[in-house]
């Protein structure tokens, strides 16, 4: 007969010769699950041979796990007969995590028992704590009048919009009792990072010249609520991206493909905050290199399981901070809870991007591998050489010369500007002087086309003419041709 096989709460054993093995079994399901079985008298693939029980032997079993398991548990040990054949069975749980064998700490995974190193238990110390005591719905030290009533009507109505709410804005109080965001007049802390008015989050965000962290370009660090955060770095993000641009000249429309799928970076954001450690002093990180984009969050992923067991839809929901993913849940800025991480996998999967998920003692990253420079963009062969010449009477007779009313000219940006605005995204703080130098044409010619850029709105200036910062905005750089061209290289800066 075969009686099951083993699982992360049930185990095994041929004899009580395996006693000690048995144990280390006990402390390793206690410690991941809280609660199991151990059977003396099955082999490991479910086989039912029976155990020889004397008089001492459920005494035997007893004293061993008294002896040598801490802290002390008070399980149940009796005979059972299974295909009629004597075996016994240990019933045990506890809730003291974490449990010891022989000094040792272990932890379940699947059916193998995992001795943890001195960094995992610390983290498991951790995590123990932070689960008795969750931070999202722990009191704050602000009340409603530090409530940024604006903000907290207009994600009702995005929650009603998204169909998960199905009340209306009245006023501050009543709908933080409603979300239970309030009590005795205190806000609790999902309250404050989400709809106060001086919330303390930051994030820090920088891009650096190569593959490692030794020179940077741009460095920033950005205070706000939860999602002012994730709007301000998925923007932050989007500005260092290149885009690849695509004319089909069918229609004469254009597609712009981002190097990392946009919908991959605010979801990688979006969790970075929902299971960040907020206990912790330290900040959610964006560091954007040469050739990978890293978003980071102090937040240790859960002890037993593994990204990838996510990605399968096999990993168990486990909250860090339960209420604060049921708000971003009402207002449909997280989908249903565990499935982020599979979301990031099958978009970037569909994009042919590269990624990986990194996970260690002191928090989660998610990497996003940038694909090799994009030194081309393309234009579909059926434009045909007449592109800059005869794109219809609805655009004009030269797409290089005069773009007609139904484009406009804020859409123009020549082949100068093109370079400024690729050197802005790669260094935000060049100076006029260094654009000159780099493009080879006078100062006073960059300041021209800086100055046209600027009233088009396809940039602005952030801060002081000395340590200030250029901001790239456009989303809607066109290509400029030369006659007989039918590709151009281009690459774009938007949000």
């Amino acid at each position: 007969m075969i009686f099951g096989k083993e699982t992360e709460t049930l185990e095994f054993k041929k004899t009580t010769g395996e006693l000690k093995e048995a144990v280390i079994s006990i402390v390793s399901i206690l410690n991941k699950s809280g609660k199991g079985e151990v059977y003396f008298g099955i082999k490991n693939d479910g086989s039912v041979l029976g155990q020889q029980i004397g008089d001492a032997t459920l005494r035997d079993i007893s004293k061993a796990i008294s002896d040598s398991l801490k802290p002390q548990i008070f399980p149940t040990i009796d005979m059972v007969a299974i295909d009629d054949k004597e075996c016994i069975r240990v019933t045990f749980s506890g809730t003291q995590q974490p449990y010891y064998a022989f000094g040792r700490a272990y932890i379940r995974v699947a059916d193998e028992d995992k001795q943890m190193s001195p960094d995992e238990l610390e983290g498991f110390i951790i995590r123990k704590h932070e689960q008795t005591s969750n931070w999202d719905s722990s009191p704050s030290q602000i009340g409603i009048s530090d409530v940024d009533a604006a903000v907290l009507e207009k994600y009702i109505d995005k929650a009603n919009t998204a169909g998960r709410l199905d009340y209306q804005y009245t006023d501050a109080k009543d709908i933080l009792s409603r979300l239970r965001l309030i009590e005795n007049e205190v806000l609790n802390n999902t309250a404050d990072v989400m709809f106060g008015k001086q919330p303390r989050l930051e994030i820090q965000m920088a891009i650096f010249a190569t593959t490692e962290k030794l020179t940077f370009n741009d460095i920033y660090r950005a205070e706000g609520r939860v999602l002012d955060l994730v709007d301000i770095a998925e923007r932050y993000i989007r500005n260092a991206m290149r885009y690849r641009v695509i004319i089909d000249g069918s229609q004469i429309s254009r597609k712009e493909i981002p190097e990392i799928p946009h919908v991959a970076i605010r979801e990688a954001l979006l969790n970075s905050f929902c299971h960040k450690n907020y206990r912790t002093p330290q900040n959610n990180e964006v560091a954007i290199f040469s050739n990978r984009i890293e978003i980071y969050n102090p937040g240790t992923f859960p002890v037993g399981v593994t990204p990838e067991d996510y990605i399968k839809g096999e990993g168990r929901t486990i909250h860090r901070n339960p209420l604060l993913a049921q708000i971003m849940y009402f207002s449909k800025d997280i989908e249903r809870f565990g499935t982020g991480l599979k979301r990031i996998a099958d978009t970037c999967d569909e994009a042919g991007i590269k990624f990986k998920f990194v996970s260690d003692y002191y928090g989660f990253t998610v990497v996003f591998y940038r694909p090799p420079l994009w030194t081309s963009d393309r234009i579909d062969d059926n434009i045909g050489d007449s592109i800059c010449n005869n794109i219809g009477d609805s655009i004009g007779d030269s797409i290089g010369n005069n773009i007609g009313d139904s484009i406009g000219d804020r859409e123009i940006v020549n082949g100068t500007q093109v370079k400024i605005i690729e050197l802005m995204r790669e260094n935000p703080h060049i100076s006029a002087n260094l654009l000159a130098q780099k493009i080879g044409i006078a100062k006073r010619n960059i300041e021209v086309q800086i100055k046209s850029l600027k009233e088009h709105g396809h940039i602005e200036r952030e801060g002081a003419a000395f340590g200030g910062r250029w901001i790239v905005k456009t989303g809607r750089i066109l290509p400029v041709c030369t006659p007989d061209a039918s590709s151009t290289h281009l690459s774009k800066n938007s949000l």
